[in-house]
């Protein structure tokens, strides 16, 4: 049986026909974007995530350093304290009138627990006479009355150095000292030393405790 013969008009529309899958074609671009915002949403989040993980390991070691320096101080407090007494001593009897080697001895140990006091993160500090009162970092122990007002409220005599944190510059123990006063009728109501002085003498006492 012979078969028909093939029309101008269907071999056109066979050789046509392929041009159909064109459409898959063009949707790979839609497909290649897509995957790439997925991509960089991913990224994003990472970094998000990645971000606050460093944020609350900053936040945990803040707070371990500052439990660690807490503590740190408390273990340091009383040694502290002590260093401070045995200083002030070995100052004290060194300044003694005595043998002029033993005091030299006495001044050379005071430096070794100056030098302690440093280590542990202490400054000594103290005043010349004729300063003026500080509050939080002179502590009167005595006044000595003056006619001179201009010496009124300022440093007569040096008894003890003071000591602040290097760190904070918290005042750790203030320079003790006596203080000139001056005696006039209505200055020496007015004065702020006497007040102070009993204020000293009680966080001398709180502290010495």
């Amino acid at each position: 049986m012979a078969s028909e013969p093939v029309t101008t008009e269907e071999q056109t529309t066979q050789i046509a026909e392929p041009a159909e899958s064109g459409p898959a074609k063009d949707s790979f671009p839609d497909t290649l974007a897509e995957r790439l915002a997925a991509l960089e949403k991913t990224v994003t989040e990472f970094h998000r995530r990645s971000a606050h993980r460093e944020a609350v390991i900053d936040r945990l070691h803040e707070e371990n350093q500052r439990l660690r320096n807490g503590l740190h101080r408390a273990i340091l407090e009383p040694v502290v304290s002590d260093l401070i007494r045995l200083y002030d001593s070995l100052r004290r009897e060194a300044a003694r009138p005595a043998d002029e080697a033993f005091g030299r001895l006495l001044d050379s140990f005071a430096d070794d627990v100056l030098l302690i006091l440093d280590r542990c993160g202490f400054e000594e500090f103290t005043a010349r006479p004729g300063d003026p009162f500080e509050p939080g970092k002179h502590a009167a122990v005595s006044v000595l009355p003056v006619e001179d007002e201009a010496l009124d409220n300022t440093v007569a005599e040096v008894v003890a150095s003071g000591f602040l944190e290097r760190e904070t510059g918290r005042v750790r123990r203030p320079v003790r000292a006596r203080f000139h006063q001056f005696r006039g009728s209505e200055k020496a109501a007015s004065s702020t030393v006497p007040s102070t002085l009993e204020h000293s003498g009680q966080n001398l006492k709180e502290r010495e405790e």
